[in-house]
């Protein structure tokens, strides 16, 4: 990837890196702000959120000056679409006047939201002037006590019913989505049924299980987070609970997304052609990863800068960690494994060093699809290849 002479904001591929023809494409494709780190709810394994009245969060944030101006920029790379995220999103009291300021712009709008402070005026503005994309709801429980025992917020379960509604009155296009904890596993098939009713759901919803640390490393909670995961086998047992429609999305992926990677540590597409800032101004490959190595400061530079020079530095990043290079480096589970650098740094606080739990889960994923037998591991198997063509072709 270069950018091309006498227009700095196109970039033009290589043949290998668009292996269909030669083309030109934006710096910037899609960026996500994360417009608060604060929320009204206090989800048990949030991995984000700090208190809605934490005032000294609310200081450090940046004004509305500075995300118009990050808005402009990104507009003026070529940007597309822009995800607002939190925290929850609709506690900035300008978050109205940041909404109509990037759709003047041309961007679609991504909105993630607990539905909570959805109210009649902002149903009425995403109905008149739509995101163009579909907003997309966390739902918690469907009834108040399996909701709130995961919020800790009383009313945040009627409050979201009411934004939902909301939505649905104005006929704005949502998705909604679920976390899986014990406080709601009840609720899966009420969930899954009410939520094939809402218009713009085209296939059911996805959860979250398998739950993040918080990326900025409060070792605190992290301990309550990690006791909320499912166990990797009970969490396949349930992604895999539709078989057939498993194992059809499983053959296509991992005929596309298995292999070695090496000691690259990058091996997903963080960085090119997205960005995403922070709260507070750093600019970051991907919302998890705040490795001090992989940030940079907004306020001090331009995204032009970062996108187009610091971030491909970042990329070239290799692992020196003895496990990972003996084990991850050789591991033909990358597709199926989250292992990443922002995943070791909420985990260790590194960039390299292999998260056990995301290892077991592919390893139990990796044995229930037949690709490795029980005592296997997958870094020590040479005939992968050849098992992923198999698996894939079977009828």
């Amino acid at each position: 990837m270069m950018v091309e002479q006498g227009n700095p904001y196109i970039v033009r591929l290589s043949s290998q890196e668009s292996p269909l023809w030669e083309t030109t494409r934006p710096v910037l494709m899609e960026l996500d702000i994360e417009l608060t780190e604060r929320c009204n709810n206090n989800c048990i394994h949030c991995c984000i959120n700090l208190p809605a009245d934490d005032s000294i969060a609310k200081k450090r944030e940046l004004s509305t000056a500075a995300i118009k101006d990050i808005l402009k920029e990104a507009a003026s790379l070529g940007c597309l679409s822009v995800r607002l995220t939190g925290g929850e999103p609709l506690l900035r009291e300008d978050f109205e006047e940041l909404y109509l300021y990037a759709r003047t712009l041309g961007l679609k709008v991504l909105l993630f939201t607990n539905a909570t402070l959805i109210t009649p005026s902002l149903a009425e503005l995403f109905s008149h002037i739509p995101p163009l994309e579909k907003i997309e709801v966390t739902v918690y429980g469907m009834k108040k006590n399996s909701c709130e025992a995961i919020t800790r917020t009383p009313g945040s379960f009627e409050a979201a019913l009411r934004g939902i509604n909301l939505l649905l009155e104005k006929k704005v296009p949502f998705i909604v989505k679920g976390v899986l904890l014990l406080p709601n596993r009840g609720d899966v098939e009420e969930f899954e049924t009410w939520a094939s009713t809402i218009p713009w759901m085209d296939d059911p919803p996805s959860y979250s299980m398998f739950f993040d640390l918080r990326c900025r490393r409060d070792e605190k909670k992290n301990q309550i987070i990690q006791q909320l995961r499912f166990a990797p086998r009970e969490g396949v047992e349930f992604l895999a609970r539709r078989k057939a429609i498993y194992l059809k999305e499983m053959k296509e992926f991992c005929s596309r997304f298995m292999g070695l990677t090496g000691d690259k540590l990058f091996s997903c597409g963080a960085g090119m052609g997205g960005a995403c800032v922070d709260s507070y101004g750093r600019l970051q490959l991907c919302m998890g990863l705040r490795h001090p190595d992989t940030v940079y400061d907004v306020k001090k530079g331009s995204l032009f800068e970062a996108i187009s020079r610091f971030f491909p530095e970042v990329r070239e990043m290799k692992a020196h960690h003895p496990d990972y290079l003996a084990r991850c480096a050789q591991c033909f589970l990358k597709g199926l494994c989250e292992q990443c650098p922002g995943k070791s740094w909420t985990e260790h606080g590194t960039l390299d060093t292999p998260v056990e739990y995301l290892c077991e889960i592919a390893h139990v994923q990796a044995k229930q699809l037949g690709l490795l037998q029980e005592e296997e591991k997958a870094w020590d198997v040479e005939d992968w290849k050849d098992r992923i063509q198999k698996f894939s072709e079977e009828s």
